[in-house]
């Protein structure tokens, strides 16, 4: 298995220290989940992935492509979705999903065909011709992913995708993230929703003061602790609190 994403010596400051010399490697078509409590270094070290926010050292490899060499290239087969995404109100999904693609320069029967078939994958497609602006926020959150989604990232980073989300919402989700996962997708993802690691993770990496504290499968994770059995909060709060 090749890696998707491999970080070394990354660090960032701002008042203090936020990201400490961090050492990560996420493999191709897996589902990662990084978590940690806040203020542990999560998002800024996903931003600088990104390429939203430039490092103050290390180095950042996306799929063989040197992210702060040619950070173009870097982005092309990267897709960022934040908490708390923006959207254009005034605009249906569909609309918005046309002007993504536009500014990828997907051809517009691509773009079609892609949009359709992921606003029925999220159960967006009914409301398709509906004001963005008339949403709920949980609807905002899936029609941001599909936006996302709509260029065909290699890498998808999310944080707290599931902020928001009643049930039937997030099961939407999930199943939209297994399905790009199993077609060779890689997907990295936090989230305070520990249970969501726990059932979706194929590996999950705990962060603490910008240094990343455990790593592996949940089995690995209770086998480093000596804690045959434990949930993965039980573990995370052992870790975390270290």
């Amino acid at each position: 298995m090749t890696d998707a994403l491999t970080v070394r010596k990354l660090r960032k400051t701002f008042a203090r220290v936020a990201v400490d010399d961090l050492d990560l490697t996420v493999r191709e078509g897996e589902l990662y989940a990084l978590l940690g409590p806040n203020g542990a270094g999560k998002t800024t070290t996903l931003r600088m992935v990104a390429g939203l926010l430039p490092p103050d050292a290390g180095s950042i490899d996306i799929c063989g492509v040197d992210a702060l060499a040619d950070p173009l290239a870097a982005k092309a087969i990267v897709a960022w979705l934040p908490d708390d995404p923006l959207l254009y109100d005034k605009l249906t999904p569909l609309e918005y999903l046309e002007f993504v693609a536009g500014l990828w320069g997907i051809a517009p029967p691509v773009a079609a065909g892609r949009a359709e078939a992921l606003l029925r994958q999220i159960g967006l497609w009914e409301s398709r011709d509906a004001r963005v602006e008339t949403f709920s926020r949980g609807m905002k959150q899936k029609a941001a992913l599909a936006g996302a989604l709509i260029h065909e990232p290699r890498l998808l980073i999310l944080d707290e995708p599931l902020t928001g989300l009643d049930a039937g919402a997030a099961r939407q989700v999930k199943d939209l993230l297994r399905t790009r996962v199993a077609a060779g997708c890689t997907v990295i993802l936090t989230t305070h929703i520990l249970e969501v690691a726990e059932r979706m993770a194929d590996r999950i990496g705990i962060i603490r003061d910008g240094r990343l504290v455990a790593e592996g499968t949940l089995a690995e994770l209770r086998d480093a602790r000596g804690a045959a059995g434990a949930s993965l909060e039980d573990l995370f709060l052992a870790l975390a609190e270290a």
